[in-house]
């Protein structure tokens, strides 16, 4: 078991933090009851110390996020961690190394989780025995604070280990540049407007049904980011869906679906009466995404033949260089914005990729 120091007071910790070149960082947190994510534990290692680093504190902690922010980082599938300290912090670190993106770029699974990773470079088994614990639980037990610390233990020496071998085949800038791309605030920005991609059952929905579902889902997510609650919380799919379907014009009729709250019909009915009714003012202005047609399906066939090629001669996965879902929105969108036509890409494929398009 790895070696650590429990920090109830963050603030304390600054002054052990600077002077590194590299932290190794990982985060606990909890969204079960939340819809964003609550920072319950931060993970530091350094090359020679451990620390759990406890946010849930009454103060607040400055001096220990300018230093932590102002650090090079290395993680292990960044985005989750980046986003909540994100949502915490209001910021990113300076730079980041993510060992699961580099693993990716030397032929290991682009999914591989972080003890895959240490076997694979250590030969060390990592048990998961608390990965269902209640981070929120004050005081952690040390059972699972040490299982805690267990997940920046390797970080910095199979950070090492990975950028040694990707400068041997010229590829450490690539993991440098998509590590970066994690920390785009964009990603991480909620649009209320776009929750109607995350309900499936719409799908087929056409004219004013459409139109009362992405009024719905999008009032269904300010709700949930106003109260701080899952989405699911304030009204679950199913009765959206039947709501969106029978279109309700009184809050009697709303109250007599299936499945919908009585609590929600109090408080929010006539709101949700009101959007349905605007829905028939555009009806015909939302229209779900049709199937990609056969000259579609074709060229998705033709790109990703390439790409395959490309990842083949690299021996790396096909999806490291560019996804299927990737390929797909270049050519429903027709957008140039696409990573895999920038940085390291570009010259390998992007081009090749372009001429097509």
């Amino acid at each position: 078991m790895p070696d650590y120091l429990f920090v109830d007071q963050p603030d304390t910790l600054s002054k052990n933090l600077t002077g590194h070149a590299q932290l190794g960082v990982d985060t606990e947190f909890m969204r079960e009851k939340t819809y964003f994510a609550q920072l319950c534990l931060i993970q530091i290692s350094t090359r020679d110390s451990i620390y759990c680093v406890d946010p849930l504190t009454d103060s607040s902690p400055t001096s220990f996020w300018k230093q932590l922010l102002s650090s090079s980082w290395v993680l292990h599938s960044a985005r989750q961690d980046i986003e909540v300290v994100y949502q915490t912090a209001g910021s990113m670190p300076a730079e980041i190394f993510d060992t699961q993106i580099a693993a990716g770029l030397l032929g290991m699974s682009t999914q591989i989780g972080y003890a895959g990773l240490v076997k694979e470079l250590f030969d060390v088994e990592i048990p998961k025995s608390h990965t269902r614990a209640d981070w929120t639980r004050r005081p952690l037990s040390d059972a699972v604070l040490e299982y805690a610390a267990e997940d920046v233990e390797h970080l910095l020496p199979g950070a090492d280990i990975l950028a040694e071998r990707l400068d041997k085949k010229d590829r450490l800038d690539w993991a440098r540049q998509d590590s970066a791309l994690l920390l785009d605030p964009a990603l991480y920005v909620v649009s209320a407007d776009q929750a109607i991609d995350r309900l499936k059952g719409a799908r087929n929905f056409r004219g004013q049904k459409r139109a009362a579902a992405v009024r719905l889902t999008a009032w269904r997510e300010e709700e949930a980011i106003r109260r701080n609650r899952p989405r699911q919380w304030i009204l679950r799919d199913s009765p959206l869906l039947d709501i969106a379907y029978k279109l309700p014009t009184s809050v009697r009729a709303l109250s007599e679906i299936d499945g919908v709250p009585p609590k929600l019909v109090s408080r929010a009915g006539q709101d949700i009466v009101d959007a349905i009714a605007k829905s028939a003012d555009d009806a015909n202005s939302y229209k779900p995404p049709g199937p990609p047609d056969e000259a579609q399906k074709a060229l998705l066939k033709t790109m990703q033949s390439q790409v395959a090629a490309c990842a083949g001669d690299l021996q790396i996965q096909a999806e490291t260089v560019a996804s299927k879902r990737e390929l797909s929105a270049v050519i429903t969108s027709g957008s140039r914005e696409s990573r895999v036509f920038t940085g390291w890409r570009r010259d390998l494929i992007g081009e090749q990729l372009l001429q097509l398009l």
